[in-house]
């Protein structure tokens, strides 16, 4: 068995981790070019536990909140983010929001990034802890796509 899960896979196996005294800790998002901002994100949210799920945007769900995107297909950044060793476990939702992944897999922490508050983040009902950490100054996908464009 690979990082990148189907939800029932996913679900076995944080149950089976969290038998086991593990902290989960859950974060989502589109992340369609990776770039700098991403990866420091996604080492802080792995400080946050032991073991890091990330939530996958499906290309439907990311169109629906990002027009015009994604830019690559969901295996593609699936299979990126598999390749990161702070991405434990991968899991693609193709909801506008993983609400439902998270109450599947019941996380101990939740992690946003950006201009989130808190209470405000999708699942924060579900969870023991909520964080927003905040995002890397001047980096965004959007900015690097604009950029790109303008060359």
């Amino acid at each position: 068995m690979g990082k990148i899960l189907n939800w029932n896979e996913l679900k076995d196996v944080i149950e089976r981790l969290k038998a086991d005294g593990k902290k989960i800790v859950f974060t989502n998002g589109c992340f369609d070019v990776i770039h700098i901002g991403h990866i420091r994100y996604l080492k802080k949210a792995k400080t946050l536990g032991d073991i890091l799920v990330v939530g996958l945007n499906s290309d439907r769900s990311a169109a629906l909140i990002k027009p015009g995107r994604p830019i690559n297909t969901q295996d593609q950044r699936a299979e990126v983010l598999s390749s990161l060793e702070m991405a434990d476990y991968v899991a693609i939702f193709d909801e506008e929001t993983p609400y439902e992944l998270i109450k599947l897999i019941q996380p101990d922490v939740l992690v946003k990034g950006g201009d989130w508050k808190e209470d405000d983040i999708v699942g924060s009902d579900l969870v023991r802890e909520t964080y927003s950490l905040p995002y890397v100054q001047g980096i965004s996908t959007s900015k690097i796509i604009e950029r790109i464009k303008n060359l």
